[in-house]
């Protein structure tokens, strides 16, 4: 930590939490949340998150939403308005150039990171690594970022859960879209990179199996992904119900309403495994031990060994294409829903 003086939690009236990028970073910034929320019931605690992803923790109990714009306009207009907040604290999860920025325009007393962090100087009080409270670096997001807390005196526990807020108007559009007859097996078969996008050939005979343990399918991707629900509706010899219009808030129903879940190590992987949905999680070139479901519900991850893995995603530098991922058979995928949804250890 650095040499100034330490923080006086109970005089901390406003605090900021910073967590940029993706619908995995959100979700599993919810244990910070939680610790802050328990730690500092007197406290009126913030995150920002960025603009196209903040839906999915709107109605978080006790938690402001401070949405960051994509462009550098409304970036501006973001740190003028988090100036105004007045926050006393501001702990950033993330530590990237636009965040760390975010955090030295709040002029909070106390502004949070780890050693690693761009732009360090403007940090009061930073910490070298998490590795310093758990004495190990092999940890989960969650570990990660639990032990910036820990590491600046709140108490935390380390297997606080990730959760998400209902919301009363998704669940009653996915009530209408999906029905309640029958159990739900929800899959989700994109991702962002190649090397964790398990093949659509592969989804439909997990499709055709689920139907064939009497669960009815939905399939569910971006808008700009809907060419990989169409691959899969093609492939499988029976019904999908293929969803790619899907809000987050949503995504979160659709989730919390399913029995099980089947998909590839993602944001709605954490959506699902959030809302204590069984999850099956097919893992490519992440790494497992960083990225695994983060949850009390039963879970596996299925993968093959590789000594490449983790890698960074965008490619596979090590066979010209993403063998980690396209090894994987299908039948270890059905072995593992089949203990999954059979409640066997």
């Amino acid at each position: 930590m650095s040499k100034n003086e330490q923080i006086n939690w109970e005089r901390v009236q406003r605090v900021l939490v910073i967590r940029l990028r993706s619908i995995g970073d959100t979700v599993l910034a919810t244990p910070v949340l939680n610790s802050l929320r328990r730690q500092l019931p007197w406290a009126e605690i913030d995150i920002a998150l960025e603009e196209w992803v903040a839906p999915l923790l709107e109605g978080f109990e006790g938690v402001g939403i401070q949405s960051i714009g994509a462009d550098a306009a409304a970036r501006l207009r973001a740190a003028a308005r988090l100036k105004k907040r007045r926050y006393d604290a501001v702990i950033n999860l993330h530590g990237g150039s636009t965040s760390s920025t975010l955090a030295a325009a709040t002029l909070a007393k106390y502004r949070l990171g780890f050693s690693h962090y761009r732009f360090p100087r403007t940090y009061t009080h930073l910490y070298g690594s998490p590795a310093d409270l758990w004495g190990t670096d092999q940890l989960h997001s969650v570990e990660q970022q639990l032990a910036i807390l820990g590491l600046a005196g709140i108490e935390i526990d380390r297997s606080e859960p990730t959760g998400l807020p209902n919301n009363a108007a998704a669940e009653a559009s996915i009530a209408r879209r999906v029905g309640e007859a029958g159990p739900i097996a929800l899959i989700h078969p994109a991702a962002a990179y190649e090397t964790k996008q398990w093949p659509a050939a592969n989804f439909a005979r997990v499709v055709e199996h689920l139907t064939s343990r009497g669960f009815r399918v939905a399939a569910i991707a971006a808008p700009n992904e809907r060419n990989v629900l169409e691959a899969v509706r093609q492939a499988a010899n029976c019904d999908v119900l293929a969803l790619g219009d899907l809000t987050l808030p949503e995504v979160t129903a659709l989730a919390r309403r399913a029995d099980v879940f089947v998909g590839n190590d993602s944001g709605i992987a954490h959506i699902a495994a959030a809302v204590q949905t069984p999850t099956v999680v097919i893992f490519g070139s992440s790494n497992r031990m960083h990225w695994r479901p983060w949850t009390q519900a039963r879970s596996e991850i299925v993968f093959e060994k590789f000594a490449c893995q983790p890698c960074p995603g965008d490619r596979c530098r090590e066979f010209g294409e993403p063998r980690c991922i396209l090894n994987i058979p299908v039948s270890s995928v059905i072995k593992a829903i089949d203990r999954i949804a059979n409640n066997k250890p």
